[in-house]
This record gives C-alpha cells, structure tokens and sequence, in this order.
C-alpha cells in the first residue's frame, strides 16, 4: 500500500492545474515571463520610432546597443531612468521593433519586477536558442536589499555568466536603484556603506540613459507628431490647458490629449 503522504502528494497534484504551455521562443516578436515559461505577448504594437520626439540621443543609442546585441556583438545592459511618463517604457519597445523591422533575430521578453529570482531560470532558456532577447525590467525599485543583491550578481560577478544573446533593459524612475526601505538603510551599522552597496548596482550597466521632464515646446512638439500621425487637429493653448490641469507635461500627457482629441472626433487610436 502507498504511504498515505504519497497519497496525499499525488492527489494534490492531480487537483493542481497543468503549467502553461510555452510558446515558441523563435516564432513570436515578444513574450511574457509568466509561471516559468515563456508566453506570447498579446498585441505587440510598438509605435514607430519617428514618433516618439525630444529622446533622439537616446532613440540612437539604445537602437544601436540592440542591434549589436542582435547581430551576436558585444552589448550593454541597459538602465532607462527617469521622470515618470518620459517615454523610457515606450521606447524600449519602439527601439526593439525598429530593429526587427530592419530584419535581425531580437525578440522582447518581459518579466515582472517581483520575479527577479526567476532569472537564472530564463537565462537558461535562452542561452541555446539562435536569437537574441532583451529582458525587459519595467518600473524597477526594490523592496529590500536581498532584490537589488540578486540583479546585481546577474549582472556582474555571479559564479554563472549570463549567456551572450540576452541583456536587460530596466526601466526606472530612479537614477540610483536604491531601496525603498530607509528604515533599513538608517539600520545598518554603517549607513554609508548601505547606500555604496545600492549605488554600485547602478554602476553595473554599461548604457545610463536619462529623461527629464519636457518643457511646453517640447510637449507641444510630442502632441503635435501624434496628432499628426492620427489626422487630427488640435489647438496648442487647448493642449497647454489639458497639460496644466494634470500637473505635468510629458509624453504620457500627450498622448492623454491625443486620445481626448480623438475621442471628440469620433475616431479611434
């Protein structure tokens, strides 16, 4: 007779549902990291690279590393940082499309900032296969110095090295992946040493790309590609409005507006 502890395993795993299964890592343009396997993203729609405007410096270097890192050359892990709805999310995905457009193996994976520890794993996945994948980190902060310790050893310095067709691209709104937990900082015996520690895992990416915050000619500048891009009309004194009721101007702003404008229309975006 079966020990009633197998039993027991048995039957739970019989009430469990099956993993999901993977897609496939070279038919897809993008995937999601989810429940260890990859996925396909759904609607992958990058925007074209054209409209993304006031971020050409960092359009042509970050499309540069991509492409190096898609042609099997030496790359850069990558660090987007700054204010929030710049465009560093929208980028990284226009970037990405832009170079397969021009036909070279890349692929986007995304994984969730809370699944840090599930990169060894994926790293594995990827090293054997003939393409290139960059593992895209959106909004990252930390919680606690045991995540920041875990990138910065994927990043530089673990026993196992990364394999060469994947880099990650990280989004954040801070310069410095510091932690959010101060208490923890204000704890340690030495508060200085604590705050080296974090600033080091910063200084592990090779390519640092910051964004500011856009003034009123830069924002009209955004408005106006996109309203252009979708033949729609707008007044600037309108959309000076819109970005003043909403306490900001960037691009996530102005696409608000677009998406408004379009709405008054009668037309989809």
């Amino acid at each position: 007779m079966a020990d009633p502890l197998d039993r027991i395993a048995a039957a739970l795993e019989r009430l469990s549902p099956p993993p999901p299964p993977a897609a496939d890592p070279l038919a897809h343009s993008a995937y999601v990291w989810r429940d260890g396997v990859l996925a396909a993203a759904r609607a992958f729609a990058p925007l074209p690279l054209a409209m993304l405007r006031g971020v050409e410096a960092q359009k042509a270097s970050l499309v540069a590393n991509l492409t190096r890192l898609a042609t099997g050359h030496a790359a850069q892990d990558v660090l987007l940082w700054g204010a929030r709805g710049t465009g560093k999310s929208a980028l990284v995905k226009a970037a990405v499309g832009a170079v397969q457009a021009d036909g070279a193996p890349l692929a986007l994976v995304e994984v969730a900032a809370d699944r840090l520890a599930d990169l060894p794993h994926l790293f594995a996945t990827l090293a054997p296969l003939p393409r290139a994948f960059a593992i895209f980190l959106d909004d990252l902060g930390f919680d606690a110095a045991a995540e920041a310790r875990i990138l910065r050893s994927l990043l530089e310095g673990g026993a196992e090295a990364r394999p060469a067709n994947t880099r990650l691209i990280v989004t954040s709104n801070r310069r410095h992946l510091i932690v959010r937990d101060i208490a923890e900082q204000s704890s340690a015996i030495n508060p200085r040493d604590s705050v080296d520690d974090q600033l080091a895992l910063a200084d592990r990416f090779g390519l640092s790309l910051g964004f500011h915050v856009v003034d009123q000619d830069g924002y009209l500048a955004i408005v106006r590609g996109y309203a252009e891009a979708h033949d729609l009309p707008f007044d600037p004194a309108d959309a000076v409005q819109w970005a003043t009721r909403r306490g900001s101007r960037s691009g996530r702003v102005a696409w608000q507006y677009v998406v408004e404008l379009a709405g008054r229309e009668g037309k989809a975006v």
